[in-house]
């Protein structure tokens, strides 16, 4: 997969380009989701989650907090 992103990536076609751009917000949410939660299942606080994300610990909780 990450070399079909690259290579849309580099396409000088807006509507290829735009959907690499799509397929790479869905893999980081998804990345994002899995870090997460393997970081608050090693007891990480949603401050110090955040603060490696750069993000507040509010959002985080809003986020993923459920």
């Amino acid at each position: 997969m990450g070399d079909d992103v690259a290579a849309q990536l580099r396409s000088t076609d807006p509507a290829v380009g735009l959907r690499a751009v799509g397929a790479l917000r869905r893999l980081a949410e998804q990345v994002e989701a899995r870090q997460v939660k393997a970081a608050r299942d090693q007891g990480w606080s949603w401050e110090q989650i955040g603060d490696a994300l750069g993000v507040s610990r509010q959002s985080m909780h809003a986020k993923y907090g459920k």
